[in-house]
């Protein structure tokens, strides 16, 4: 067996249920899920018709880097919806949804061969995906810790000068998974100074781009790289997906797109992997990449249920209306002491509701855990039920105040 196996650690979720073993939750109360980000408006008809009509060309081997049409269907959506100008021949490829494209970069890009361990640095809490890949690429992973007092933005100046040396990947989650932050272009103009000086790649995972809650949406990296002159995205490639933006998380699709070099050698890795996007998959991306309205109508569902579910738990909890994403990364009340998995197991035995611990998202980095005293509520259900979610969760934080 490979030995970097026994480097993983269990995944959240798996976590998540070996905290809720032996816990039978109330039976009054129907059960209410906010633990996973999993999309669950429906997936527009559109999308379904165009993926059925794709399954005409089951008899052929799709070809791993895409046909033109495809290509152009990607390289045509980030040009209207960040004005930046990607070549569809050598700068864009279809991937498997963001997370697979997020493990076989790490495999693609870290050079392990040295005497001395590269680096891959990651946000603090994270997907863990990247910690995964990066264990297997034989990497070693360096946390940077997200801020509170700067709306969850991540220190990348905690990073010392001799780790940045090291550094051959930097994962970069803008809105952020969970705290929904974004990145401005200072802290990217930061980063590609930085890049350009000890040579890293920046992979930036943008899957949650789409739901956002300003009149101005995030900022990507490629449209950074852009403003800032960047324009042959040197050493940055960012991943995006359908699944949140159009409600397909079992399509799973998405594409990569940025430094031409990257993506070259990142295709021969997948030519290898085995990973082309079927042409049924391939023709419902098409149909989803080049339609705008389901988007701007899927993100209106997501305001009207934050704008009903936040004025609710602020009043109990430290939590605020993040820039975008779906999730609410919200600090448990005082009287639980920063015991976060306390609260969400006595939160689902007593009122059928689940979150997930913020500590099951984060490392503990010099005696500190970013994620603890926090929790993660992923408002993907619909309005009434997160709506009845956090009333819920007020009568259970306020009875226990009175208690």
């Amino acid at each position: 067996m490979n030995p970097l196996l026994a480097k993983l650690q269990p995944y959240p979720f798996e976590r998540l249920r070996t905290l809720f073993t032996g816990v039978t939750p109330n039976p009054d109360f129907t059960p209410i899920s906010l633990g996973i980000g999993e999309p669950k408006h429906p997936t527009p008809a559109f999308i379904r018709h165009a993926l059925t009509d794709g399954l005409a060309g089951l008899e052929a081997y799709p070809a791993t880097a895409g046909d033109l049409k495809l290509r152009e269907s990607f390289t045509g959506w980030l040009q209207r919806r960040y004005g930046v100008a990607v070549d569809a021949a050598t700068q864009v490829l279809p991937v498997n949804g963001s997370r697979e494209a997020l493990f076989a970069l790490a495999q693609t890009v870290v050079d392990a061969s040295g005497p001395v361990p590269p680096v891959v640095i990651s946000p603090d809490p994270f997907y863990q995906i990247y910690e995964g890949s990066t264990l297997l690429a034989g990497a070693e992973i360096v946390y940077a810790p997200s801020v509170p007092e700067r709306n969850f933005a991540v220190d990348w100046d905690s990073v010392p000068e001799e780790v940045w040396a090291r550094t051959q990947l930097i994962f970069v989650c803008s809105p952020g998974n969970p705290t929904g932050a974004v990145m401005p272009l200072d802290e990217w103009r930061k980063l590609f100074a930085l890049s350009d000086r000890y040579g890293f790649v920046i992979a930036a995972d943008e899957c949650y781009s789409e739901i956002y809650f300003r009149d101005e949406p995030p900022l990507g990296g490629l449209e950074a790289a852009t403003e800032l002159g960047r324009t042959d995205f040197k050493n940055l490639v960012m991943l995006t997906s359908l699944s949140k933006r159009s409600n397909v998380p079992g399509l799973r699709s998405g594409f990569v797109a940025g430094d031409a070099e990257i993506i070259k050698a990142f295709l021969l890795y997948r030519t290898y992997h085995g990973s082309a996007m079927g042409g049924a998959v391939a023709a419902a991306s098409i149909a989803a990449w080049g339609d705008e309205a389901h988007v701007v109508e899927n993100r209106a569902m997501y305001r009207a249920k934050f704008a009903a579910v936040t004025p609710l738990l602020e009043a109990v909890m430290d939590v605020r209306l993040p820039d975008a994403a779906f999730y609410l990364w919200a600090g448990v009340p005082a009287a639980w002491n920063d015991d976060d998995q306390a609260f969400a197991r006595a939160l689902y035995a007593q009122y059928n509701v689940t979150v997930l611990p913020g500590s099951f998202l984060a490392r503990e980095v010099g005696g500190v855990n970013p994620g603890q005293g926090r929790v993660r509520m992923a408002l993907v259900a619909g309005t009434d039920e997160c709506t009845e979610a956090a009333r819920r969760i007020v009568d259970f934080i306020q009875n226990r105040a009175l208690s």
